[in-house]
């Protein structure tokens, strides 16, 4: 669990990237700044943790590219204390920027093994989100509905309509939407039973997947 000065110069310069990309917010550009990237990673990746690309960390599942966490959690528009449920725990990465934000995460994975990771990880690098479970993420976490705002980190074909109840009114949702090729959509729930969507570019998600057995 090693954070050496070159790891730092490195984050430093990715920052530098994400700006040039359009990346604005300041408290999301320094949580990507004081966030060690590499312990999220396989040892084997360490060297690319760094560049501005996403890479596999098991299970068929990849961490995300650094300008993908940061345009989602830009477009999340986050505020202290707000609860968030993440969809897709993954390597915890993006979990601990919602953390350092001073947000409440609840956060599901569907694939045990980066499951079990991640809740022995997570505090030992110091983020402790309010609750990380194992199952479909398609469901979310009811029990702890009404969210503020929910991000899925990976590519649904449709809208999860039992998400969409789980969003407070006035929330927001930030969800990649296709089979392919997904478009970033941003969701707001105005009334109970009205939403108004806006589309912020195409990316490329692992899928998001049912069922836990």
């Amino acid at each position: 669990m090693i954070d050496t000065s070159k790891h730092k110069g490195l984050r430093k310069k990715l920052v530098d990237k994400l700006i040039q990309k359009g990346i604005d917010s300041k408290e999301v550009l320094n949580a990507i700044n004081s966030i060690p990237r590499h312990l999220f990673m396989d040892k084997d990746f360490e060297s690319h943790a760094y560049i501005d690309k996403a890479f596999p960390i098991g299970s068929n599942q990849t961490i995300s590219q650094p300008y993908t966490v940061a345009l989602q959690t830009s477009l999340l528009k986050l505020k202290p204390n707000q609860k968030v449920l993440e969809i897709g725990t993954g390597s915890g990465y993006q979990t601990a920027i919602l953390v350092k934000l001073k947000a409440k995460v609840y956060t599901i994975e569907r694939q045990h093994n980066l499951y079990r990771k991640a809740i022995k990880k997570l505090p030992i690098l110091g983020f402790k989100p309010e609750l990380i479970k194992y199952g479909d993420g398609y469901l979310g976490i009811k029990d702890y509905a009404p969210y503020d705002k929910i991000l899925i980190t990976a590519g649904a074909a449709d809208v999860p309509k039992k998400l969409l109840l789980q969003l407070k009114i006035g929330g927001e949702m930030v969800i990649p939407v296709g089979k392919n090729i997904q478009e970033m959509t941003c969701i707001k729930r105005v009334s109970k039973n009205k939403f108004e969507k806006e589309m912020m570019g195409k990316f490329s998600f692992v899928p998001m997947l049912k069922n836990t057995n």
